[in-house]
């Protein structure tokens, strides 16, 4: 049996992950606050994604495009070791898409690959408004954040085209990180 490559090890399953889902939205915040029906789209399709791929939805939040309850909904999830966080909304250019400016200068790594190809996927299906997303990953507290834009289609095209073909990798390469720094601590 020949050995397996760098690559093909990094590629191993990891198992279940568990993920979090965080709709950044003030219309699907209100629906929700006021107990009216929300029109939002998303969850649903994040879950049946997730649950097809073996993985676990474990925290679904709506809440307001306000840096303080982005934080909030972030940490809280990190805290409770959830290894995939997922935000929805706040990519954009409108003055209330905070997202990125929220979330990005809290990044121990950046993984500016995912934008980038997210940016050209998206091209192909929308033309030169792919430009106006500032779609955005990077590592946060040992989980993996993914800052996807509010559009249902943005969030499927982000799931089938990027983020679950290589979530075990990503996983796999934070596993490594840590490994070798527990490796190299000095008592």
């Amino acid at each position: 049996m020949k050995p397996k490559s760098p690559h093909e090890k990094h590629r191993e399953p990891t198992g279940p992950l568990n993920m979090g889902l965080i709709i950044i939205s003030d219309t699907r915040h209100r629906e929700i606050q006021t107990g009216a029906q929300s029109s939002d789209e998303t969850a649903g399709i994040v879950k049946n994604l997730i649950k097809e791929a073996g993985h676990k939805l474990v925290s679904v939040s709506f809440i307001p495009d306000e840096a303080e309850a982005i934080l909030k909904s972030v940490n809280e999830l990190a805290e409770k070791g959830i290894q995939v966080i997922i935000t929805s909304g706040g990519t954009g250019l409108s003055p209330r898409d905070i997202t990125i400016e929220t979330l990005s200068p809290l990044f121990d790594k950046s993984i500016p690959g995912f934008g980038e190809l997210f940016r050209f996927e998206s091209y192909k299906d929308i033309g030169t408004a792919a430009m106006l997303t500032r779609a955005e990953a990077g590592t946060y507290r040992g989980a993996v954040v993914f800052c996807l834009p509010g559009s249902p289609n943005a969030v499927h095209t982000a799931f089938t085209s990027f983020i679950l073909p290589e979530i075990e990798h990503i996983i796999n390469h934070m596993k490594k990180k840590e490994k070798s720094a527990k490796d190299t601590k000095v008592n």
